[in-house]
């Protein structure tokens, strides 16, 4: 038994660099076509692409801003054209935006932060949802957070909500597509360097507290996500849906 992805078809929305970039390697790397998409980040997502077809694998980088339903249906319509399909959905785009208390969150801050983590997955995957629906292995794979669990930091209430949001909406999703054998699951990353994520929004006292408390004594990397991802998109979790998977190196949050 092993983890095998040729033949699927996937999209990574923020697939552009980070976590996302990660993530759409490793899914090529096990077999997959996969198309990247991406916001701000075109060279990133235009040059793993370009990797991906130098490896012989199917391959697009499509832009779009996906709090936009008009843009969310061309991003999995240019999927579905460039691959033939859709098997793997990665609704990974999402962003902090910024540290505010609740008292003092504006309104506009708190719908830019629902919008680009929550919105951006809602959106894509009713898109998506016909094309997975046709899919022998259809697998919707979410990106939430520890911070949906504890809390998260200093200021950062607002994103430790849509976080959660988005747990709620795959666990209901898992229900609403279970009978069309589509699974959906969620990953929650714990702190995860190598990202422009800690590199704006984390100081290196508070980084080193961070790690300080992990007890496997590292911080994460992209590709300790991109491991589960790829794992929860291929055959090997068939029967694994509804679930939410911490990646923390063993932090302790409840």
């Amino acid at each position: 038994m092993q983890l095998d992805l040729t033949g699927r078809r996937a999209l990574v929305t923020g697939g552009g660099s980070g976590i996302g970039l990660a993530i759409a390697r490793a899914l090529a790397a096990g077999g997959a076509d996969v198309a990247v998409h991406y916001a701000s980040s075109k060279d990133g997502a235009e040059t793993l692409a370009k990797e991906i077809l130098d490896s012989g694998r199917r391959a697009v980088a499509l832009p779009g801003d996906l709090t936009a339903a008009s843009d969310a249906n061309a991003v999995v319509a240019g999927t579905v054209d460039a691959l033939d399909g859709l098997d793997i959905l990665v609704t990974n785009a999402g962003h902090l935006v910024g540290r505010s208390t609740v008292a003092q969150m504006s309104d506009e801050h708190w719908a830019k932060v629902m919008d680009v983590n929550v919105t951006t997955a809602f959106m894509t995957t009713r898109a998506a949802i016909p094309h997975l629906a046709r899919s022998e292995a259809g697998r919707v794979v979410m990106m939430s957070s520890m911070a949906a669990e504890n809390g998260g930091g200093n200021g950062s209430a607002g994103y430790a909500a849509a976080k959660a949001a988005v747990i709620g909406l795959a666990r209901g999703l898992a229900k609403e597509l279970a009978p069309d054998g589509v699974t959906v699951n969620a990953v929650a990353p714990g702190f995860i360097g190598q990202t422009a994520f800690h590199d704006t929004f984390t100081s290196p006292e508070a980084r080193a507290g961070i790690v300080a408390g992990i007890p496997l004594g590292r911080e994460g990397v992209p590709d300790d996500v991109a491991g589960v991802v790829a794992f929860l998109a291929s055959s090997l979790s068939g029967f694994v849906t509804g679930q939410v998977i911490d990646i923390n190196g063993g932090s302790q949050f409840r």
